[in-house]
């Protein structure tokens, strides 16, 4: 099964004013579209206009729907949203079609991964260790939004965060491109230190409670466990998802 392209899917939705005026004094970021309540008034309104205005992108005014509309979080948005392009960003169904079959890949796949703090991190480490991807799943999973970005560093603007519906959807996209899937468990009998890396895998990282999901525990087919001392039991998943990364990544720059 294979996703179709998403009309945001190179684009992570900004709002509330601080991450907006931050937004727009980033002359770097391009901005597709930004939505300011029509009544919103005050030094912070006027401020968001002005810098717009300086920057030549154009404000759509109109009700708190409007805005709700593009931030899809009423609660927190305070009356203004904006979409910018994120030039990494992809479907992962489009991304693997364009991988020639004999390149190697390496992909993180978030499975229930809904912390956005943890969500942020990883995309950081990915982007540090230098992962092919990281398939972040709309169904489970939050999207790109202020919370990821602040946890990132603001590096989750360049991240390469490759989009599909569901995680089990990221499981047959894989399949069909020859991408083996690796479970990461602390179950697992194999150990890291011990594994070969194939040459195209996607580590999937479980949910911060409960771990890997039982579809995706069946359809990996590896699984590897991060060695650790006795006394520990596990490790946050984006500690755990920096270790396997820069792991990976040093046997890939010395072949091996």
């Amino acid at each position: 099964m294979t996703d179709s392209r998403h009309p945001r899917d190179r684009f992570i939705t900004i709002y509330g004013r601080k991450p907006i005026l931050e937004l727009l004094e980033q002359r770097d970021r391009t901005i597709r579209r930004l939505v300011l309540d029509a009544r919103a008034r005050g030094p912070i309104a006027r401020k968001i206009l002005a810098l717009a205005e300086a920057r030549g992108v154009e404000v759509e005014r109109g009700d708190a729907a409007l805005v709700t509309k593009l931030s899809r979080n009423a609660k927190q948005d305070q009356g203004v949203a904006a979409d910018v392009e994120a030039p990494r960003m992809a479907s992962l169904a489009q991304w693997l079609s364009t991988r020639d079959a004999d390149a190697s890949i390496r992909l993180w796949v978030l499975d229930g991964v809904s912390n956005a703090s943890n969500v942020g991190m990883i995309l950081r480490s990915a982007v540090a260790c230098g992962v092919c991807g990281v398939v972040l799943p709309r169904r489970g999973c939050p999207e790109v939004g202020p919370m990821v970005i602040k946890a990132s560093a603001g590096v989750a603007y360049e991240a390469p965060v490759l989009r599909v519906p569901t995680v089990h959807e990221a499981i047959s996209l894989c399949e069909a491109h020859a991408v083996t899937l690796v479970g990461l468990t602390g179950s697992s009998a194999a150990s890291l230190d011990d594994v070969g890396v194939p040459r195209r895998c996607a580590v999937a990282l479980g949910n911060e409670t409960t771990g890997l999901s039982a579809a995706v525990q069946d359809a990996a087919k590896e699984r590897w466990r991060i060695p650790m001392a006795p006394g520990a039991e596990s490790l946050n998943v984006a500690v755990a998802a920096a270790v396997v990364g820069f792991e990976i990544a040093r046997r890939d720059r010395v072949g091996g």
